[in-house]
């Protein structure tokens, strides 16, 4: 190969003939009409490129360090220790067009200072939420682990896609490691999964693998080779079910309802009856979706018996343990998801419970036979419909390393603690009842105002205990002081759910969480 270098302070280019040019980056016979060309605009735009500098720190790696340093003085300063201070706010609420102009949204032609920009990541910071706020209890993911954190920093600095072995060799094995420890939790000794970007596309792709285990000819066929299908889950169950059947092409309509009791758990009598009903109309029972940790009442549906009904019925039974997977991790606990040893798939999500943070999903299979559309080695990418795929495995794996599993099982009996305690406290409270006493962390209650309490006889009773909810949440959330999530639960009016979840949670914490709530509606 001929070559000539052609130097200047900045840059090195290496010039060659263009058919060496071809060969050099691979360039394929159809390309090859094209190579003189290619070879002249590839030098073009290098000298093209090193003619005007753009503004960009690139080539200092002073001015970067410089700007990470500040930027990371931010995060900790303002993201991490101002924003798990129980001392600070856990929002500072603006209506949206304030907040608008307040973070001057607008991209514009001409970049900004280093000055500017910090001031930037300070906004940012300053008027988003801080769910790692020991004040935070509005959704089932809360807290924020160091080590997790430390890891996901890493995750971002190396910017990879997990699906070749090549491109992440580290990660590779690291996901079949972790996922290997989670399938090991559930009771298998091998199996398959992966790392989803939620707990929705986990259940979306626990449908797609078991209507493929049914009828294998409709990944090259499609939908024109099936019969009508039917899918089972209860009436608690996550949203996403119903969306996943409506993106594979199925229809809302196959998820057919199970009843719930009392309290939130599916009924297996009742599955036994629906199935029967679907065959009588003509659909073919596929697929059991149970839950284990239902997003509002915490429930956990009775696999041991709802397992015998896929048995006897040879239907796939996937467990969306997305929220109560991590109790698997207690001794004291785990007996919740009794039988989930006999589920085909199972969805977990580590960052919810285990505060591994946004977003950490898994899917384990129990047998590596059931799919065969995609190859299991260490090449994941056929495994999933994207094609990037984020690094999700690094923040749990280290915060593991660090916590080893006597740690994790800790912060998961905590919670329970934590939970009984708040319950316990909220019995002796003149104004609060409990909508049930809960088997997880999802202890629901209502706020009874002074205006209402000893008047459960007035025949508006239940709908204006239902406005006090939305009230008080308005007034936590500009005062900044506390996020509750409330809803309606079937005939319920609006309650308050508080989630138990953040590992930094203390016993002040619950304490400080109803009296707030007292001084909020002491008017009302």
């Amino acid at each position: 190969m001929q070559k000539r270098d052609w130097q200047c302070p900045h840059v090195r280019v290496l010039c060659v003939r263009p058919k060496h040019l071809i060969r050099a980056v691979g360039l394929t016979p159809s390309h090859r009409m094209y190579g003189k060309q290619f070879a002249i605009w590839t030098s073009t735009q290098i000298l093209m490129a090193d003619s005007e500098a753009l503004p960009s720190l690139a080539g200092d790696p002073v001015a970067v360090e410089a700007l990470l340093q500040a930027v990371f003085g931010v995060v900790v300063d303002e993201a991490i220790q101002k924003g798990t201070s129980a001392s600070q706010k856990v929002c500072e609420w603006k209506e949206p067009e304030e907040l608008k102009q307040l973070l001057d949204l607008e991209l514009r032609s001409q970049g900004e200072s280093q000055e500017q920009i910090l001031e930037r990541c300070r906004a940012v910071i300053r008027y988003s939420v801080k769910t790692g706020h020991p004040r935070f209890f509005n959704q089932l993911f809360s807290g924020l682990d160091p080590h997790a954190l430390a890891g996901r920093i890493i995750t971002e600095s190396l910017n990879t896609s997990q699906y070749t072995y090549e491109i992440a060799p580290v990660f590779v094995l690291m996901e079949e490691e972790v996922l290997r420890k989670l399938r090991a939790l559930v009771g298998w000794s091998s199996g398959d999964g992966i790392f989803c970007p939620g707990g929705s596309i986990s259940n979306m792709y626990a449908i797609n693998l078991a209507r493929y285990q049914r009828y294998p000819d409709c990944k090259q066929r499609g939908l024109r080779t099936l019969p009508p299908l039917a899918l089972f889950t209860s009436k608690e169950c996550h949203y996403s079910i119903q969306k996943g059947a409506a993106f594979l092409g199925l229809g809302t309509d196959s998820v057919r309802v199970v009843k719930a009791d009392e309290r939130g758990k599916m009924v297996p009598e009742d599955l036994e009856r629906q199935i029967g009903m679907a065959e009588a109309e003509g659909a073919v029972p596929f697929l059991v979706s149970a839950t284990s940790g239902t997003t509002v009442l915490g429930a956990f549906d009775p696999l041991e018996a709802i397992a015998d009904v896929c048995q006897r019925h040879g239907l796939w039974l996937h467990v969306d343990a997305a929220w109560g997977g991590s109790v698997l991790l207690s001794q004291t606990h785990r007996h919740l998801l009794d039988g989930i040893q006999r589920a085909d798939s199972v969805a977990w999500n580590p960052h919810k419970l285990l505060a591994a943070g946004l977003q950490c999903s898994a899917l384990l299979l129990q047998d590596t036979s059931q799919d065969k559309f995609y190859d299991v080695a260490l090449d994941t990418g056929d495994k999933v419909v994207q094609c990037g795929r984020r690094v999700d495995c690094l923040k749990l794996w280290l915060m593991w390393k660090a916590q080893g599993d006597q740690g994790l099982e800790r912060r998961i009996d905590q919670a329970f603690a934590l939970a009984r305690y708040l319950v316990e406290e909220i019995k002796k409270r003149e104004g609060l009842e409990l909508v049930m006493e809960p088997e997880f962390l999802n202890v629901c209650f209502w706020f009874v105002p002074p205006s209402l309490r000893g008047k459960q006889e007035r025949p508006d009773y239940h709908e204006r205990l239902s406005k006090v909810a939305p009230v008080l949440k308005e007034r936590m959330v500009k005062e900044g002081s506390m996020m509750i999530g409330y809803q309606p639960h079937g005939t319920r009016g609006n309650f308050f759910r508080v989630v138990v979840a953040n590992p930094a949670l203390t016993c002040a914490d619950m304490d400080f969480l109803l009296n707030e709530l007292e001084r909020l509606g002491q008017d009302l």
